[in-house]
């Protein structure tokens, strides 16, 4: 196959991805105080009043997080943060939110999908960035209320997502103590991370893939975000342990943005498992039918019980089951 040839698939490839995203945004977004008690599900605001640098009132202007319960009597005292992608412009919150959510908490975690402000609508980063960070500072502030470990909170994010996910884990904020908001006194980093075909590569003047600078015509300070808003440019040894999959001949996030930021874990002394799979689209989720790629939740589920993250934290739980 030509170079022009496999060039115009991959950018057939990321039409689709973002014509899909803005499909996905037409949906309904969550509400805060939209309670379905008896399906362990209940909708919250990230900040009380307006959040930072908020254009209006709309629920596009309000960073949330629905919250998922497990099973009575099977929660562990595990909790994560989940960021669906959508290239910034939509947010897949079936394939990478809702469904990613009853998948851990079928294995005991507290899970939250947050619905973070999208550059589709003004929101350019650092702002969907901020709305990340302030999920995790949520969910560690309030983890005795919640019943969960706040050294067990995982973030796990798809596409967009990953990128997203990926930027939270390597450029937290710390606590400040004397914060007047006390979900500001915790930090925001995550201790574990989780990456499923990561848009790494994000920030690119390069238009051969998908490019953000090119999708939201920022090209003209595009160096700029791309030196702010790289993740595999601000790993250390501090960035949380790492699960990551990715395929082969994914067209529209190419492998090798995934294995810069591993090789830069790697570098960084970071504990970090890559799984890298020959055949699959992007976009998969938790699996399409393939008999291979399916594989990867599984391979995850392994990795959680080896953090430890599966275990019953007894202490944590109390006799709240």
């Amino acid at each position: 196959m030509g170079a022009h040839v496999k060039r115009l698939f991959s950018l057939l490839a990321a039409g689709a991805m973002v014509c899909a995203a803005a499909q996905a945004q037409k949906e309904p977004c969550a509400s805060a105080g939209e309670n379905n008690a008896f399906l362990g599900i209940q909708t919250t605001r990230l900040w009380a009043g307006d959040a930072p640098q908020a254009k209006g009132k709309a629920c596009e202007d309000i960073p949330t997080l629905t919250i998922f319960e497990p099973q009575n009597g099977h929660a562990n005292g595990s909790a994560v943060v989940i960021l669906p992608g959508g290239a910034y412009v939509g947010l897949a919150a079936n394939l990478e939110g809702r469904q990613v959510a009853d998948w851990f908490t079928a294995r005991g975690f507290l899970a939250f999908v947050l619905q973070y402000r999208l550059s589709s609508n003004g929101y350019l980063l650092p702002v969907p960035l901020i709305d990340a960070r302030r999920a995790v500072q949520e969910v560690r502030a309030r983890a005795r209320d919640y019943f969960i470990d706040p050294n067990r909170i995982a973030i796990i994010g798809f596409s967009a997502g990953g990128h997203l996910a990926a930027l939270a884990a390597t450029q937290p904020v710390p606590g400040k103590p004397d914060a007047e908001d006390p979900i500001e006194r915790v930090s925001s980093r995550p201790d574990f991370l989780i990456l499923g075909y990561p848009w790494i590569g994000a920030i690119s003047s390069d238009t051969s893939h998908l490019s953000y600078c090119k999708l939201f015509d920022v090209m003209d300070r595009c160096e700029a975000l791309r030196v702010a808003y790289s993740p595999d440019l601000f790993v250390t040894r501090e960035t949380p342990p790492t699960f990551w999959y990715h395929t082969f001949n994914d067209q529209t996030v190419p492998v090798e943005q995934g294995l810069r930021f591993y090789e830069a874990e790697v570098k960084a002394g970071v504990p970090a498992e890559a799984h890298i799979f020959a055949n699959g689209p992007h976009g998969t989720g938790l699996g399409r039918g393939d008999a291979v790629l399916d594989q990867w939740p599984v391979l995850l589920e392994s990795w959680l019980r080896a953090q430890g993250l599966l275990t019953v934290n007894k202490a944590v739980i109390g006799t709240h089951q």
